[in-house]
């Protein structure tokens, strides 16, 4: 079967080895459990679910769903348990989240992604590098810890972003620095979109009263859940900083804006005086005085520069420039 990817068999004892092609249906019985690990792009999964004898018609369809949000459903004595991880495959966005589907049973675990985790490469590393032993909870729990290894350094990033922006706010400029502010705000909500109910997802988990659930799977799992939630603030409060800095942006702009008004503004009110002087002295009517003297054009412009001396003097008292 092309489909699946990871297919491992995790002994009591802790010993991991990579199962073959005819042992894909192995059930391990009392000696730890199977992981097999499926790509849904391919025709053979969505064939050995439908085929597969010990998955029921609800587990099946959550398993093969294009798309679900993170949620732990208990089915009698197996979970179904959907996770998202971050995108870093190359030339991906990691806040385009990708979504893997577990159905846990007491000696098997079956999970399908659409697109590759970097989480799924690293358990599978991992279990094999095992030399003490794991229950299907303890899997799922260093699952969810592989997934947030990932997830952190994604978020400090953007705290970097944010942090940067905050203190060269006066040097940025301010059009460049809007369309950075937007993208990271929207990078932390789409973020949080999921992350948030993956929370409430691992703290369901958590509680699950089963045997292949021992306490210390589910002291992993509530830590996997709080580290959830603490990321979920951070989001929350990138979000929010991005708002301020956007609005001391926002202010910035406006208080440019009026100190130009300011210097338009005096420098109409210096010239519309000076305007209708001139005016006056142009519309060639009789009776208008040193039309005659050979001085008349040099005590107008005396008289304007005069004028224009004043104002700016009267300007400068009132602090207006």
């Amino acid at each position: 079967m092309t489909g699946i990817i990871h297919a491992i068999h995790i002994s009591k004892t802790g010993t991991s080895r990579h199962l073959k092609p005819d042992e894909y249906n192995f059930r391990p019985k009392k000696n730890g459990f199977v992981w097999l690990h499926f790509d849904r792009n391919n025709l053979d999964t969505e064939t050995f679910i439908h085929d597969d004898q010990e998955t029921d018609i609800a587990a099946s369809r959550t398993l093969l769903a294009d798309d679900s949000r993170p949620r732990t459903i208990l089915d009698n004595e197996n979970i179904l348990l959907n996770l998202r991880g971050v995108n870093l495959s190359e030339g991906s966005k990691p806040e385009d989240m990708v979504g893997i589907r577990f159905y846990v049973q007491s000696d098997r675990i079956l999970s399908i992604e659409k697109r590759p985790l970097k989480a799924t490469s690293h358990m599978a590393k991992y279990i094999l590098s095992l030399k003490s032993s794991m229950t299907p909870g303890g899997f799922i729990a260093a699952y969810s810890q592989a997934i947030l290894e990932h997830m952190g350094p994604i978020v400090t990033d953007l705290n970097e972003e944010v942090d940067a922006l905050e203190e060269n706010i006066d040097e940025v400029h301010a059009a460049q620095s809007r369309a950075v502010l937007a993208d990271l705000r929207r990078q932390a909500i789409l973020l949080r979109r999921y992350i948030a109910p993956q929370r409430d997802a691992l703290n369901s988990l958590s509680q699950q009263n089963l045997n292949y659930i021992t306490a210390d799977d589910r002291l992993r799992i509530r830590d996997s859940a709080d580290q959830t939630t603490r990321i979920t603030e951070e989001l929350e409060a990138i979000r929010e900083r991005c708002a301020i800095v956007k609005d001391q942006l926002t202010d910035m702009r406006a208080e440019e804006m009026n100190r130009n008004m300011m210097i338009l503004s005096v420098v109409a009110a210096i010239f519309l005086p000076l305007g209708l002087i001139s005016g006056m002295f142009g519309i060639n009517v009789g009776g208008m005085p040193w039309t005659e003297s050979i001085h008349g054009f040099w005590i107008v412009t005396a008289s304007v520069i005069v004028i224009a001396i004043v104002q700016l003097i009267v300007f400068k008292i009132l602090k207006w420039i």
